[in-house]
């Protein structure tokens, strides 16, 4: 198996995102396809005890080829003494969905590291829930670029995109 797929297709129009490429690599998440259904099974639903994930109370509420959702509810743990979300709770989660949505299109075996992310904080988050949904905006056999959108019981409360390294599981002969 060859990942990702070569596309062979040649188009007139330079601006059809679909089918755009990098040396014959699709770069357009509309080019990902599902590599590991059961990493997908998995997650949906999951809401883990231990570690960051754990501590956020994080819940994987959608999975797709190039798209995650990850929900948690602001708990006061996750508090400042002002009674403000601490900056370094959105961080988790962005950080966390940017490597968690590309298990999905890489095959069984592969990894992924964050690279670099940066987050803008837009607003303050004191309560409610926050939702993160977290979009491949580009892919290679070795990095993949991600944005992250977090909405806070709806409103817009930051915006990151990060850079991941990008490791295939080596490919067996025969």
């Amino acid at each position: 198996m060859f990942w990702p797929p070569r596309v062979r297709s040649v188009r007139t129009n330079p601006t059809d995102c679909a089918r755009r490429t990098l040396g014959g690599f699709p770069v357009a998440a509309p080019d990902l396809e599902i590599l590991h259904p059961k990493f997908i099974d998995h997650l949906l639903g999951h809401r883990s005890d231990s570690g960051i994930d754990g501590f956020l109370g994080l819940q994987v509420m959608e999975l797709e080829a190039g798209r995650l959702v990850v929900e948690f509810e602001v708990l006061d743990d996750h508090l400042t003494f002002i009674g403000n979300m601490h900056g370094g709770c959105l961080a988790a989660l962005c950080d966390h969905c940017l490597g968690l949505v590309l298990y999905p299109v890489m095959p069984p075996g592969s990894w992924a590291a964050t690279t670099e992310f940066k987050v803008n904080y837009l607003r303050p988050v004191s309560g409610g829930v926050c939702r993160a949904v977290a979009e491949i905006q580009s892919m290679t056999r070795r990095s993949a670029v991600v944005t992250i959108r977090v909405e806070n019981d709806g409103r817009l409360a930051a915006l990151a995109q990060g850079t991941c390294t990008v490791k295939l599981a080596e490919e067996k002969d025969g």
